[in-house]
C-alpha cells in the first residue's frame, strides 16, 4: 500500500515563478530516490503563493529515513527550502 505525502508550500510572495523553476530541477532528485512512486506539484488559484506537494512512496521510511536522511536531499533543501515562509508541514496518508 503506498503512501502520500502531502506539503503545503507558502512561497514568499513574488518567489512563485523561481520557485516553479527550481522545482524543475529537484524534481530530478526526487524522481531517483529508493521507493518513489510519482508526484504532483500543484498551484492555488485563490492564492497564487500556495503550492500543493504530492509525493506518493512506496512506504513511510521511504520518505522520512531514505530520502530526507540522503546527500540528495542536502541538494533538495539547497534548491527549494529558501522559498517556503513559512516552512511546509508534511504529512502522510493512506488508503483506507
Amino acid at each position: 500500500m503506498a503512501i502520500l505525502e502531502l506539503a503545503i508550500l507558502n512561497i514568499k510572495p513574488g518567489r512563485e515563478e523561481d520557485f516553479k523553476r527550481a522545482f524543475e530541477n529537484a524534481k530530478q532528485i526526487i524522481m531517483t530516490m529508493s521507493g518513489y512512486i510519482s508526484h504532483e506539484l500543484k498551484s492555488c488559484l485563490e492564492n497564487p503563493c500556495r503550492f500543493v506537494l504530492l509525493v506518493k512512496w512506496e512506504k513511510l521510511e521511504d520518505h522520512t529515513e531514505g530520502f530526507r536522511g540522503s546527500k540528495e536531499y542536502q541538494e533538495w533543501r539547497k534548491l527549494l527550502h529558501h522559498f517556503y515562509h513559512p516552512f511546509p508541514e508534511v504529512q502522510h496518508y493512506t488508503d483506507i
